[in-house]
């Protein structure tokens, strides 16, 4: 069982800015009512990767880390760490590198939770994400990390057909009945990675995903996250 009070120290990472939130934002929202201490660690700049050409200035990169402070704000994110790691070419840097980012964050915020992505994501950044994390999170005495959790991200773990046999499997779910509409306002808030309905990643696709979640445990709305691993002390 996963008990959040006022002493948590939760840290979200994310591959790129608008995981943090479309994965967890409900939770976050929710966790951070509480008191909980919530961080977010973005590896990856998120843009550089697209055609348009705008897309590949700093101006860019800029626009779109403006937009995640306001949703941090918005949520209820403490801080968000920014690495700018290339966006979906985090396999041209060695693993190691990633790893050392995470550990060396981990060292400065102690967490004891950390959300992260599915390690079957159709999304590259994602599964190194996901890989990093757990190479980090080795469960020795002396790391602060006891639970982490994965998160789905709509159009990449749905989406992630050569890894069905691997695909997520839930068996976390919270009730974010109350948070819904902030979690939406906070997705709302990254003007250039809002989508149109019915994209997978559009405000009405995310309510529909979290009725979906929220009707397995009879609540009306609901995030789904598949646990990794839990070290009980």
């Amino acid at each position: 069982m996963i008990n959040i009070n006022k002493d948590s120290r939760i840290l979200t990472i994310a591959a790129h800015p608008d995981d943090e939130v479309l994965g967890c934002g409900g939770c976050v929202s929710k966790w951070s009512s509480f008191g909980a201490t919530i961080n977010a660690l973005i590896l990856a700049e998120g843009i550089t990767s697209r055609g348009d050409k705008l897309n590949h200035t700093l101006q860019g990169i800029e626009l779109l880390r403006q937009n995640a402070l306001a949703s941090a704000e918005t949520i209820g994110y403490k801080t968000i760490i920014f690495e700018d790691l290339p966006d979906n070419r985090m396999d041209s840097i060695d693993l190691l590198d990633v790893i050392k980012i995470v550990s060396n964050t981990i060292e400065k915020l102690n967490p004891d939770i950390i959300l992260t992505h599915h390690h079957a994501d159709l999304n590259i950044d994602h599964r190194i994400t996901f890989q990093a994390v757990i190479t980090a999170c080795r469960p020795l005495k002396s790391c602060s990390v006891k639970t982490i959790i994965s998160f789905e991200i709509p159009s990449a773990t749905e989406w992630s057909f050569p890894y069905y046999a691997n695909s997520f499997s839930p068996n976390i779910f919270v009730d974010i009945t109350k948070h819904i509409d902030n979690k939406l306002n906070a997705v709302k808030c990254y003007k250039t990675e809002t989508c149109m309905a019915p994209h997978p990643r559009s405000p009405e696709s995310l309510r529909a995903i979290a009725t979906r979640w929220g009707s397995v445990i009879e609540r009306p709305y609901a995030e789904a996250f598949e646990l990794i691993r839990v070290v009980s002390i």
